[in-house]
């Protein structure tokens, strides 16, 4: 768990505003050019982007810079809204990133933007990373910055390097800097292992938080992305644990007659919310994480469940059959003022309010098949992003971009993580090294 603690530890020593870009701390705006991405539309023509290798003084910062290149191409091209263009075209070698860039050689390969950088080893073993954004049709630097951490956190770096290419071109906040937890199932369908994982947001360096000797279900990260609440049936029934990221330490969040279930933090990360088993009815309660002291919302004869806050903290989004059928609902969050949004065909559940506020994922059930959608919180504006035989769980990106859940293609298939964006048109299957069920997408890291 040092591993955890030590990744987490990032040391930014500067943000350089470049004196060629009185811009650089600014949000882009479309009348400067084409160094622009809209990204609240669907976009089959994705920027073209240079990204070379990072250079570095000795073998060991070179290796390090082409490493964290690599992650940079990877995680803009994973967003569909960016084209890194093949290295081999590169006509000028990048070889001081102070210099200005020879912009005609990279107009013609078609680059819109440009990322140069370096890598320097440090005299206390740490490395720096410097970079600059290029915009290559108007001939000028819109971006620099510059970084340092240990040698073994820099895709912690290149992740920060690509969120920071995001926001200057997209104008939003990205994504990459984060982490999801799963649960990794393996073994024969009628003994599944059902442990929990964590991996960065792209599936590198996953591994356990739990071990094999109970089952694991719905992990949910805190928003400080140090706690993560999840159910357990280590002792025959289902009970909601709080594991601490830091200590590697964990606890029951309570001792409580029936089953607890589906728990999820509140956005100041002070409470959850829960289904607790009440003489065989599922209702909804709040708990303050301090004082342990609970608060029933629900009560009603039907099932409530999978309960979800809205980013502001003032309304919950939950699962309830009082209607005859499973719907999506949305209350106050005193349990106050319950009432229907969901009015198409199927059953709707499993709800998760978007970080923005301004949508509602859920997973919609309908004539044998699953499907993932949002819609706004009054119920207008429902869309599909997915369906297969096996679509749910869905889960936010930090900027409420992208969503992940899990799929289980045909019967019988082990359940795989997928990602799908708003448009509904960038549909990826992320790498997992077991099979995967359940994600949760944290928070940026701190």
């Amino acid at each position: 768990m040092r591993r955890i603690v030590r990744e987490f530890a990032l040391a930014v020593i500067a943000a350089l505003a470049l004196a060629a870009s009185p811009a650089a701390a600014q949000a882009p705006d479309p009348a400067r050019g084409p160094l622009h991405v809209d990204i609240t539309q669907g976009h089959l023509d994705p920027m073209p982007i240079a990204i070379p290798d990072f250079i570095g003084a000795d073998a060991r910062a070179g290796e390090i810079g082409r490493d964290i290149a690599a992650v940079i191409r990877a995680d803009l091209e994973r967003s569909a809204l960016f084209r890194s263009i093949d290295p081999a075209a590169f006509i000028e070698r990048i070889g001081d990133i102070n210099v200005p860039p020879r912009f005609a050689d990279w107009s013609v390969v078609n680059a819109q933007a440009l990322v140069v950088g370096q890598t320097t080893m440090l005299p206390d073993g740490r490395v720096r990373v410097e970079f600059r954004l290029w915009d290559v049709f108007r001939q000028e630097a819109v971006l620099g910055l510059q970084f340092a951490t240990t040698q073994d956190n820099w895709r912690r770096i290149a992740h920060r390097v690509a969120d920071q290419i995001y926001r200057q071109i997209t104008g939003e906040a990205g994504y990459f800097d984060s982490r999801i937890v799963f649960v990794s199932e393996s073994g024969p369908r009628t003994r599944r292992v059902k442990r929990l994982m964590i991996m960065d947001q792209d599936g590198a360096n996953p591994f356990y938080l739990t071990g094999a000797d109970y089952q694991v279900l719905t992990p949910r990260f805190s928003p400080s992305t140090q706690m993560i609440a999840y159910m357990s049936f280590e002792t025959g029934r289902p009970r909601v644990y709080l594991f601490n990221l830091e200590t590697n330490r964990r606890e029951v969040l309570g001792d409580f007659p029936g089953m607890t279930f589906a728990p999820r933090f509140s956005p100041d990360g002070h409470s959850v919310v829960l289904t607790l088993d009440m003489n065989g009815n599922s209702e909804i309660f709040s708990m303050d994480l301090r004082t342990r002291a609970r608060v029933r919302l629900t009560n009603h004869p039907s099932i409530d469940t999978s309960p979800s806050y809205a980013p502001d903290g003032r309304q919950i989004v939950f699962t309830s059959d009082r209607a005859g059928s499973q719907q999506l609902y949305v209350m106050g969050a005193d349990g106050s003022g319950p009432r229907r949004i969901s009015f198409g065909q199927g059953n709707y559940s499993t709800p998760v309010w978007s970080p923005r506020g301004d949508l509602i994922a859920f997973t919609r059930q309908q004539g044998g098949r699953f499907a993932i959608g949002v819609m706004r919180p009054d119920g207008s504006g429902e869309r599909i992003l997915s369906e297969s035989y096996l679509d749910e769980g869905p889960t936010w990106s930090p900027n409420g971009r992208v969503i992940m859940f899990f799929r289980e293609a045909r019967p019988g298939a082990g359940p795989r993580v997928w990602s799908v964006d708003l448009t509904g048109r960038n549909l990826r299957q992320m790498p997992t090294p077991t099979d995967a069920s359940d994600p949760a997408w944290s928070p940026l890291l701190p």
